[in-house]
């Protein structure tokens, strides 16, 4: 689902409001989106934790590819974790909704990602190219969102199968790091890590695919429109 500006959400990316703006008004869409997003109160808990989170990443990051402190660097990834499910449940509990936090969180997500899987590469955990695809992916979903704002939509909604891939990803991290060492249920650990590491890799590019296709079929509808 891709919702319009306005925040009203379409049954289908290709079935636009008959209301929209001309796409020549774009430039002034992200401009008000950009003002929402400097308005927004900064200093609330759930925005405090999302900026510890993205603090950790060059931590985390050191610890991986300097001393090679493992265990370390998956207390970091578990505090990650354990934050980015405590700050959604403080923005509902003290309703500090805000759009900063709706653009800190997923980049936090994002990052965490994208610094293990470069991490790993260079440890010799997992393939280049495995680690370029996912990069990959959300290279070029990063760069569709001001092409949709441009056109007058929202970001599409979290496919179920992107949040299924995220939670597979992040499973199967832990338990690479884990198996580097000398852990004492290696024969255990180590089949789930690749399995949840193929699980999710997978997920992660089909969702991809879908949120691409989303992208496209708004862009098109808007096009048809104007």
């Amino acid at each position: 689902m891709v919702q319009d500006a306005d925040g009203t959400t379409t049954g289908s990316a290709s079935n636009p409001r008959d209301d929209r703006q001309p796409p020549e008004q774009g430039m002034e869409r992200i401009k008000e989106v950009a003002a929402d997003v400097w308005s927004d109160p900064w200093w609330t808990a759930p925005n405090a934790l999302s900026a510890l989170r993205l603090a950790g990443v060059p931590a985390f990051l050191w610890l991986l590819l300097g001393p090679q402190w493992d265990l370390f660097a998956l207390l970091v990834l578990v505090f990650s974790g354990v934050t980015d499910w405590l700050d959604g449940k403080l923005a509902r509990w003290l309703g500090q909704y805000s759009r900063v936090g709706q653009l800190l969180d997923p980049a936090a997500d994002r990052l965490y990602i994208v610094a293990t899987l470069v991490a790993f590469v260079l440890r010799g955990v997992v393939p280049w190219w495995a680690a370029a695809a996912l990069i990959t992916r959300d290279l070029l979903l990063t760069l569709c969102l001001p092409v949709l704002r441009y056109h007058g939509f929202e970001p599409p909604d979290v496919h179920y199968l992107g949040k299924a891939a995220t939670f597979c990803l992040m499973y199967a991290f832990p338990l690479l790091l884990l198996v580097q060492g000398d852990f004492a249920l290696d024969w255990i650990a180590q089949p789930l890590a690749y399995a949840f590491t193929c699980w999710g890799g997978v997920l992660y590019l089909w969702a991809g695919v879908l949120y691409l296709g989303q992208v496209i079929s708004a862009v098109r509808s808007s096009r048809a429109r104007s």
